[in-house]
């Protein structure tokens, strides 16, 4: 069997040493994925698997649970992690496996992915948002409002908006590449493969 010590230090890790002695039939739903980490790293594994790790916990326990899956990794472990929150995902994964309706769909690096999503687009600031728009699309741009001083801009560089912008005299005060977030770029991977898709437009009768 395992010895003792081992226990007390997955107990320790787990943030469970306070309540050792409690039956974990009282256990809060946190309390208990803890208790589940904790079992799952009694024998010491080369690979781990977490489904929905964050489910259950307060902020300071999914503040905890990142630390420790990264902490994981940096030992040499294979860590993997299944869950439906890309924001949680965003900060520690390194590669990303993307399932829909039982199809492999992506099987890339985090920053691969991301760096495909952004697909080369341009968040433009300016008080002049029609006029820019007007611009920018009479040099063959795609431009997309998406606030009151907000324009996504897509097939055209930083350096030729420049241009364009200021030879045209419409002022500008922020112009930046576009990042694509993990959930912006999962979304957009799996939009195919929902299995229900909510039709607007349309309310219920």
């Amino acid at each position: 069997g395992l010895p003792a010590r081992r226990v007390d230090e997955v107990i320790e890790l787990a943030g469970l040493a306070s309540a050792a002695r409690r039956r974990a039939g009282g256990f809060s739903l946190g309390m208990r994925q803890r208790l589940g980490i904790a079992a799952a790293l009694l024998g010491d594994p080369p690979v781990l698997m977490f489904d929905e790790p964050v489910n259950g916990l307060d902020p300071e326990g999914i503040t905890w649970i990142r630390g420790l899956l990264r902490s994981l990794a940096a030992e040499g472990r294979a860590v993997l992690v299944s869950s439906h929150l890309m924001s949680e995902l965003e900060g520690g994964a390194d590669h990303l496996v993307v399932i829909g309706r039982g199809r492999l769909i992506a099987d890339t690096s985090v920053a691969d992915l991301l760096d495909a999503a952004s697909g080369g687009r341009v968040e433009l600031r300016t008080a002049e948002r029609q006029e820019a728009m007007t611009v920018l699309a009479r040099a063959g741009a795609t431009a997309t409002a998406t606030g009151p001083d907000a324009v996504t801009v897509a097939g055209l560089p930083s350096e030729r908006i420049i241009a364009l912008l200021t030879g045209a005299g419409v002022a500008f005060s922020g112009i930046s590449a576009h990042r694509a977030t993990l959930e912006e770029a999962y979304m957009e991977l799996t939009r195919d493969a929902v299995e229900f898709q909510a039709v607007t437009g349309q309310g219920a009768r």
